[in-house]
């Protein structure tokens, strides 16, 4: 009995299945190949058509954007910044437009106000002067006036429907809610406006937000027997008027708490008091008290690498850097970023072309130390572009090299205190289970 002729399916290039390991890995090896040249052909092709039309590349962008968690924060509601803001997350800019919208028709229903009352004096004055012309004609200006007031009446009905849909309106635009996305396309790369501190948080931490008085001074110091003397130096350079003094509990010694560690500095004219906290030898913490009365920051530490183990690093100069604060929008964040703000001198030196980085993304904030210079654009480079992805006029040909100083570590929000340490009560406490919702953000 002859065998029928077998159909080959659509895989009929593909082989068998084999037990064999090598096969299989080679197997696998050709079809990415295969799989990564159909890819690049393709993306050679889209190339070539983009650049003789320029619009579908732009199409294309604008039609393939990611959404990403950061474009998906949410925001919770709140009605004015006179509640306890510090415990939600909250938008200063929305909120700041969400109070211009009421101001401003607050105002303009005072000004209709004041327009009515001046329309019923003129009718007064007007019903006057008729009264004493003639009879036979005080009957047809009584009817005119009628009809103009009964006008009149209609026009302000209209124009009061008219402003009280402008008014919803608007309070639905601007009132932040949970489900609603970040207004700006790239919110992880904007800097942090502290002009839009709300006035409860600043009544709330007058110390923080009032002009000081004496230069930025910092005293650096670590737990009890603490081994970090390395590590705390880098902080000290960090840092700039910064002092570091270790702690040592010497059984003939005095073991000073952070509270009379702060009188002492306080004294002294110092600012704030950095503490570095140890685990296994490696930096864990990192309590921040802002001289004299508080509050005191609490941050853990983590992914902490120093200078010199930098892949091309430079070495740090005495120069004070320039600081940039990212991305702080919720008063929790502007408060985090006033206290930095406290620490480094207002008037940085230019000439030493340094700054210190403060990136907050998804309340992590990253630290980072760099030297910049400016050169030439090469031929093969591009230009600088914004966020809107278009070259920035002005500096096309100009092109900003970094090299990275350290040290280099990631900041965690964990607690606030109102005064100095745990017995002084807390404004705010990071809590186990609160990043359930990841779209929402403290800071």
């Amino acid at each position: 009995m002859g065998s029928s002729k077998q159909q080959l399916s659509s895989k009929h290039a593909l082989p068998f299945k084999t037990n064999n390991k090598y096969k299989r890995q080679d197997f696998h090896l050709k079809q990415k190949k295969a799989r990564d040249s159909i890819k690049r052909d393709e993306r050679f092709r889209r190339k070539r058509e983009e650049e003789k039309n320029p619009e579908a590349k732009a199409e294309r962008l604008a039609r393939n954007v990611p959404a990403t968690i950061d474009k998906k924060r949410t925001w919770d509601a709140v009605g004015s910044d006179d509640e306890d803001i510090l415990n939600m997350a909250v938008d200063v800019e929305r909120l700041k437009r969400q109070r211009l919208a009421a101001e401003e028709a607050a105002k303009k229903e005072e000004e209709e106000a004041a327009e009515e009352e001046g329309s019923e004096d003129d009718d007064e004055d007007r019903d006057s002067m008729l009264d004493e012309d003639e009879d036979d004609h005080d009957s047809m200006l009584d009817d005119e006036s009628d009809a103009g007031s009964d006008d009149e009446d209609a026009d302000t009905k209209a124009q009061a429907r008219k402003q009280a849909a402008k008014k919803k309106k608007a309070a639905d635009g601007d009132a932040p809610r949970r489900d609603q996305r970040a207004s700006s396309p790239s919110g992880s790369t904007m800097s942090t406006n502290l002009k839009l501190t709300p006035d409860s948080l600043a009544e709330k931490f007058p110390s923080l937000f009032t002009a000081p008085t004496l230069p930025p001074k910092v005293l650096v110091t670590t737990n009890i027997n603490s081994t970090l003397h390395k590590e705390a130096e880098l902080v000290c350079g960090l840092f700039p008027n910064s002092t570091y003094v270790r702690r040592s509990a010497h059984r003939f010694g005095h073991k000073f708490s952070i509270k009379e560690i702060s009188k002492f500095a306080a004294n002294r004219e110092y600012t704030t008091v950095v503490v570095l906290n140890e685990d296994q030898k490696r930096p864990s913490g990192l309590d921040v008290v802002h001289l004299p009365d508080g509050p005191m920051f609490h941050f853990s530490i983590s992914n902490w690498v120093e200078g010199a183990k930098l892949p091309g690093h430079g070495n740090p100069t005495n120069h004070y850097p320039e600081l940039i604060l990212n991305n702080f929008r919720t008063p929790l964040g502007l408060l985090t970023a006033h206290l930095f703000r406290t620490i480094f001198p207002p008037q940085p030196e230019l000439q030493g072309r340094q700054v210190v980085t403060l990136h907050n993304q998804r309340d992590y904030i990253f630290v980072r130390r760099h030297r910049y210079v400016f050169r030439d654009k090469r031929a093969t480079e591009k230009s600088v572009v914004g966020t809107d992805g278009k070259p920035i006029a002005g500096v096309e040909d100009i092109k900003a090299g970094l090299q990275e100083l350290g040290p280099r570590f990631t900041l965690k929000l964990r607690r606030i205190d109102k005064g100095i340490q745990r017995a002084s009560g807390q404004e705010w406490q990071w809590k186990a289970g609160s990043e359930k919702v990841r779209t929402r953000f403290a800071l």
